[in-house]
């Protein structure tokens, strides 16, 4: 009985989520080693079920994960590993499973953010930090660019999003 580009996503993306996971937990830092691999393996898996149509899908997929990844890291919201490892989960999942991914992976970083304010107690400066980059969008304002907190742990590990989230749309999209 073959094997369904499906099944081998998720033979991919379920270790790799136990990996990064744990990383971003624990150092919240994502390995560039890691990245890679998820990658090279995306396109592998791609290329190998879909021919040049796969690879198309994979590298489609890789640019239009990053475009909206790397917009959010220009503005200070979104880690540099981050970025890679959502450009990489695109290269995996193919162009049309990108904005599923996306709205799942938001929804799920969501629920992380109100759990960190939470945990962080830091609710209402969050808040007051988001009014600005909202009031910083309207024309004549200035976008204001945040630094890195000083303690990581008031950092929201985002890879854990991402690696649940695209688990979630390659088990139930099944593309």
């Amino acid at each position: 009985m073959p094997v369904s580009p499906v099944v081998m996503k998720l033979l991919l993306l379920v270790p790799l989520a136990v990996i990064v996971i744990y990383y971003d937990l624990r150092f919240r830092r994502i390995p560039n080693v890691v990245v890679l691999a998820a990658l090279i393996a995306g396109l592998t898996i791609n290329i190998s079920f879909g021919g040049m149509r796969g690879a198309l899908s994979s590298l489609g997929g890789l640019a239009i994960a990053f475009i909206p990844m790397f917009l959010m890291h220009v503005f200070g919201a979104m880690g540099a590993g981050d970025v890679k490892l959502f450009a990489a989960i695109g290269a995996v999942v193919g162009l049309t499973l990108v904005p599923t991914t996306f709205v799942v992976v938001v929804m799920l970083g969501a629920v992380l953010a109100i759990y960190s304010m939470i945990r962080s107690g830091t609710v209402l400066s969050t808040l007051h930090s988001v009014l600005r980059i909202l009031v910083g969008m309207l024309p004549g304002w200035e976008m204001p660019r945040f630094s890195l907190p000083a303690n990581r742990k008031h950092t929201i590990p985002y890879g854990v999003a991402i690696m649940i989230g695209s688990v979630i749309v390659v088990a139930l999209f099944r593309k």
